[in-house]
């Protein structure tokens, strides 16, 4: 093995993918990942970086156009995050969206207020100047407000655009400079006309061509790393969730018999988990494939750990360690690759001109330590969930693994509360593949978003055939949501429930209580641990 490339290394030139793209300065806010696939959605490459970055980098990356994001902080306050205010004398239009409107216009002569209460919700929007951001939308929209501040007032550079009962300067644009602000959020579903209002930005203003085509991304990609990787052999860890599957069929399209999978069963798979990606991967693909039975090891690693991180480093710790040791045996094993999402490069601080703040450290960002020795190849670090999946599709991978659940990197580890054993396991991954067979057989599959069954560390009693019972209760939680940043629990069928609930009781063994998990995110995540 050799090479000496880093965690936030990849083959992968994004400049090369393509000649435009609309940049979004983050200032913190939860729909800053939002509005960049908003934008994707236009056929228009989109990233997301820092928002500090200078008007000289930003030249330098020459985008077509640039969106500031909301956030939480208050624009008057010290510490309040700025941008450079020499972005706005680039003659690149720009667009601020709440935080980023009022950013704009204190930097441009206006006032900026608390207003006398929170506004966060639905509200009508009267449009008083119908071009530009506004064209062909009618004169009355519905718009989605969250804000304690807002702009009180502009100076003579810029003229309003639209207005609300409560927000005399809903949107504003600039006289002479292409610099536009709203106060509401175009990137949420709660603003149905959105999606219009920003292909007005994307296409309208900036002039962007909608050439951004996953078809040609998979392309290129697949050139790329063809030439780079010559006849070299590449290592791919799978899992059995759509990321790590699709690495390994735009690898296989690449490279084909030059590629090694290697899948590290730790014994927190879902049911058949293994089964079904040995299938896939020897059947379909024809690609070489390791697997590597290391339940008791995991186990024995997890014995008497009930607090969630550490279960999750142990995992991380182990997994690492039985990858390392399988790749060791591989000849002429020069690349690693890993199926990073652009939410955890910018998640991680991966991107050296992405966000600054690091949210959490993923396992394959950073996690895997550099004395592998391998070269990283993250052809997926410019993409979204749900590119992927669409990616995947024009690969030829079959929808129901396409379209499968997210499933967590710890397994059933942080789905099964309190200190891991096997004879949990077994409980669960059997209550667990009762409620994913019920909802697939009514249809639902595909209309939630996440779905499964959590084993609480609580006994209860109950009565089965005359006896007492003292037995586990089993939590089912199902969610929807369009970008797994909020999501709200699934309104399923009382029947439905009802026939899950009593599959699980009198299947299986040592569990007489189910309960149906009614909480949102936030507060709750959608994991519980």
């Amino acid at each position: 093995m050799s090479g000496s490339a880093t965690a936030s290394e990849s083959i992968i030139e994004t400049d090369s993918l393509t000649d435009q793209r609309i940049v979004v300065l983050d200032f913190g806010s939860q729909y800053a990942q939002l509005i960049a696939r908003r934008v994707r959605e236009q056929n228009v490459y989109c990233q997301i970086l820092r928002h500090d970055i200078t008007a000289e980098r930003l030249k330098e990356i020459a985008p077509k156009g640039i969106i500031l994001s909301g956030g939480p902080s208050s624009v008057y306050e010290d510490g309040a995050p700025r941008c450079d205010p020499g972005l706005f004398q680039l003659g690149i239009p720009v667009l601020g969206i709440c935080y980023g409107m009022q950013l704009t216009c204190m930097a441009l002569g206006g006032k900026v207020e608390n207003t006398p209460s929170r506004e966060y919700g639905r509200a009508d929007c009267q449009i008083t100047d119908g071009s530009g951001l506004f064209a062909d939308l009618p004169g009355s929209i519905e718009v989605w407000m969250s804000h304690g501040d807002q702009v009180s007032a502009i100076s003579e550079q810029f003229e309003p655009m639209a207005k609300t009962s409560t927000c005399p300067y809903a949107a504003i644009r600039h006289r002479e400079l292409p610099v536009f602000g709203m106060q509401f959020h175009p990137e949420v579903t709660h603003t149905p006309m959105g999606g219009q209002i920003l292909q007005n930005f994307v296409i309208g203003v900036c002039g962007c061509q909608p050439n951004w085509q996953l078809s040609d991304f998979a392309e290129l990609t697949i050139q790329q790393i063809r030439q780079h990787v010559g006849k070299r052999r590449v290592i791919c860890g799978l899992s059995g969730g759509v990321d790590s599957s699709v690495v390994a069929a735009l690898l296989y399209k690449a490279i084909g018999p030059q590629l090694t999978c290697i899948l590290i069963d730790n014994g927190l798979l879902r049911k058949n988990e293994q089964a079904l990606v040995i299938d896939e991967f020897t059947n379909h693909f024809k690609a070489d494939l390791h697997v590597v039975n290391a339940e008791d090891r995991f186990l024995a690693s997890l014995a008497g750990i009930t607090e969630p991180q550490e279960k999750r480093r142990r995992i991380g710790h182990d997994f690492i360690e039985c990858f390392k040791k399988e790749a060791e045996e591989i000849e002429n094993a020069h690349f690693l690759a890993q199926g990073t999402l652009y939410p955890d490069v910018i998640e991680s601080g991966a991107d050296p001109d992405g966000p600054a703040a690091t949210i959490k450290l993923h396992h394959n960002v950073g996690g895997l330590p550099d004395e592998l020795g391998f070269e990283l190849i993250e052809p997926l670090r410019d993409l979204f969930k749900d590119e992927v999946r669409r990616l995947g599709l024009e690969l030829g991978l079959p929808e129901k693994l396409v379209w499968r659940h997210p499933f967590p990197g710890p397994g059933l580890a942080v789905r099964c509360l309190g200190e891991v054993t096997r004879d949990k396991l077994v409980v669960l991954r059997a209550a667990d593949a009762i409620v994913i067979e019920e909802i697939e057989a009514a249809g639902l599959y595909r209309e939630t978003s996440q779905t499964f069954a959590v084993l609480l560390p609580v006994q209860s009693v109950g009565v089965m055939g005359d006896a007492r019972t003292y037995d586990n209760a089993i939590a089912v939680r199902s969610v929807n949501t369009n970008d797994f940043m909020t999501a709200d629990w699934s309104r399923l069928p009382y029947d439905l429930l009802a026939r899950i609930s009593t599959r699980i009781i009198n299947e299986v063994k040592g569990v007489n209580r189910v309960c149906y998990d009614i909480s949102s995110k936030p507060p709750a995540t959608i994991e519980w641990e």
